[in-house]
């Protein structure tokens, strides 16, 4: 469901369209073009030559091999089990994302201000800043908005060169403005790319959202302290926290008793000070064609100090003009900078960006874990944005990928008749699984040691939507050697009356060329993917490098692993069909006895001596050149 179902059905119907088409040409066209266009050849080219030469040498050492695999296959179960115990491993050692981080030649700055300023001092901010970008040699367009979304609020928009005109990623431009950003005082200036894909509302990776039925005052006290954990933790290069009691409130006493003899009402000092003080619209007027606004407020050098505010005057019943210093008295307070609601309770959020290097993963894993010591009873979490969305889709890799293995478990067990045959050809696919992973987990710790920065496309070295496309692709893809070696063995046995360990190394050795053949094709099919660049060029490595490495480290275990627990797990064969063939001469000759048939009664074969032994093996040989 969600984002990650969108991306997994349009990949669903192309692949099985391709298989579809590719399937019914190889059935029709392919036929039709080998009998026109194949000729046989007495004399084969010199190349033809060192391809079989190549071929023969490498199935004559793989042979040799196998001998040892079969007679050592204990050993060879282990490392299949092993290798789904490094699986499991490495699949919660490497970190996660929803999608790697694409440089889409954007990045947008926010700056925060204290509670209570206003925009000039805002804009005293944001004009330096302002500069300080347009000065970036990748810098081709700037835009800047002060007092978005709040008046104490600043929203900028910095756009990159196309990636052929500039040497610097967008993170590289990043890294070195958010020390820069970090120095100034007065405000907090953060930057932070766009995601990748679309995940609704919110403006930062992270934001963990803190939910309470009681007092905000708690709520703020566990949020301060959850801010100087995560800074502490080296995982964030900045945090927000939006509910501070920082705002300054000024609040006016009024002496009701004093009030009433001064003839001064409620009413009249609340008019006042809207009027005075609120710069609401009350009229508007018409210059030259044009409608303007008119908004009484008292100027501004009146309305800065909270001391003028007892200089006010309000109009008495007797008509008088009464200064509200003689009636009214000011206090101050502190309050919340805004009361935020989630799901009906009070709440309050902790945004942040990661550092480079670092993913949601680690973010969100972390402060779950602070979470859990510094609740108390009662409060909990939630996320929101971009972080919702990985939460949320997190576990939909584990139950794709068992429901896919189990489909195909299904299928090849409807297939074979057998139970254990599918068993056999998807044993190889955690040794594949493995090597993706494996792989997967290096190119992960390169990042995170060059901050995510390598100079080559190393992809995001995560675990995320597009890896999780390349590990379901490989279930099917691994399957097909799996088929190739054990359909073979087992018609070995029916047709040469092989023992299952003969049979498997025969179907292996033979089978050897077009399994090295379709891993290679599957390998090099992905190398546009390796080596792209521009925009995606990070979800496309991540789909390219699961399947070449799991395709490549995979099919050397399976070219192992499958034929020794095939000699253990594998039915033998030749039992089945001798009771078939006693089964038939049983009948035949019943039949001849009562009449039933004119047919001369079957032969019942002797047992093979040495030249029908001789005769099979000549047959196998024959079998082995055609393949």
């Amino acid at each position: 469901s969600g984002l990650t179902g969108a991306l997994f059905r349009e990949f669903a119907f192309t692949l099985a369209g391709a298989v579809i088409v590719s399937g019914v040409i190889a059935l029709t066209l392919s036929p039709m073009m080998t009998s026109k266009l194949l000729k046989s050849h007495a004399h084969q080219s010199w190349f033809s030559r060192l391809v079989e030469r190549v071929f023969g040498a490498l199935q004559r050492f793989y042979r040799r091999r196998l001998d040892g695999t079969i007679r050592q296959r204990a050993v060879f179960a282990w490392i299949a089990v092993l290798t789904i115990v490094l699986s499991g491993v490495l699949y919660n050692a490497i970190n996660r994302q929803l999608a790697p981080a694409e440089d889409q030649g954007v990045l947008f700055a926010f700056v925060n201000a204290p509670d209570h300023t206003n925009l000039d001092y805002l804009t005293s901010y944001t004009d330096p800043l302002s500069e300080e970008l347009l000065k970036l040699p990748e810098r081709q367009e700037m835009f800047s908005i002060t007092g978005f979304p709040s008046a104490q609020s600043a929203f900028l928009g910095l756009i990159l060169k196309p990636w052929g005109e500039r040497e610097r990623s967008d993170l590289s431009v990043m890294g070195e403005l958010q020390p820069k950003f970090g120095n100034v005082a007065g405000v907090q200036i953060f930057a932070t790319a766009p995601s990748a894909i679309p995940v609704g509302a919110g403006e930062l990776p992270i934001e963990f959202v803190i939910t309470y039925p009681g007092e905000y005052t708690e709520l703020a006290d566990v949020l301060e302290k959850l801010n100087a954990e995560a800074m502490k933790s080296g995982l964030f290069i900045f945090t927000n926290a939006d509910l501070r009691f920082s705002t300054p409130q000024l609040e006016l006493v009024v002496d009701k008793d004093r009030a009433n003899k001064l003839g001064v009402t409620m009413r009249d000092v609340g008019a006042t000070l809207a009027t005075l003080l609120g710069g609401n619209n009350v009229n508007r007027f018409t210059v030259q064609g044009r409608s303007y606004q008119v908004i009484p407020q008292v100027p501004r050098a009146e309305r800065e100090t909270a001391e003028n505010i007892l200089k006010y005057r309000v109009r008495a019943t007797d008509g008088s003009m009464v200064p509200l210093s003689s009636f009214v008295t000011l206090s101050k307070s502190v309050q919340p900078n805004g009361l935020q609601t989630f799901q009906q309770l009070n709440s309050a959020t902790l945004s942040g960006v990661p550092f480079p290097g670092r993913t949601i993963g680690e973010g969100i894993a972390f402060l779950k874990s602070k979470a859990d010591e510094l609740f108390p009873r009662g409060m909990a979490y939630d996320f929101k944005g971009e972080s919702r969305q990985f939460v949320n889709e997190g576990n939909t890799l584990a139950i794709t990928f068992a429901v896919a293995l189990l489909l195909i478990y299904l299928v090849l067990a409807a297939q074979f008749e057998s139970f254990r045959d599918p068993f056999v050809i998807l044993i190889g696919l955690p040794a594949t699984v493995f090597g993706a992973l494996f792989v997967l987990f290096v190119l992960g710790e390169i990042n995170g040691m060059m901050q995510n920065n390598p100079p080559i496309n190393l992809g995001s070295g995560t675990i995320n939507i597009y890896t999780q496309i390349g590990l379901v692709t490989l279930i099917g893809l691994i399957a097909k050697h799996g088929i190739l070696m054990v359909e073979f063995a087992n018609k070995l046995q029916e047709t040469e009356g092989l023992d299952k360990h003969t049979a498997i190394k025969e179907a292996a050795a033979i089978r050897l060329r077009p399994i090295l053949m379709t891993t290679a094709a599957m390998v090099i099919g992905v190398v546009p993917l390796l080596i792209a660049n521009g925009a995606g060029a990070k979800s496309r490595f991540d789909i390219g490098v699961i399947i070449a490495a799991g395709m490549a480290i995979g099919t050397m275990f399976t070219l192992f692993i499958t034929p020794a627990v095939y000699s253990y797990v594998a039915r033998d064969r030749r039992r089945f069909i001798a009771d078939a063939h006693q089964h038939e001469d049983e009948m035949a000759a019943d039949n001849v006895i009562h009449g039933e048939t004119g047919h001369a009664p079957k032969v019942v074969s002797a047992p093979a001596n040495d030249q029908d032994k001789k005769g099979r093996k000549k047959r196998s040989d024959l079998a082995e050149a055609a393949e």
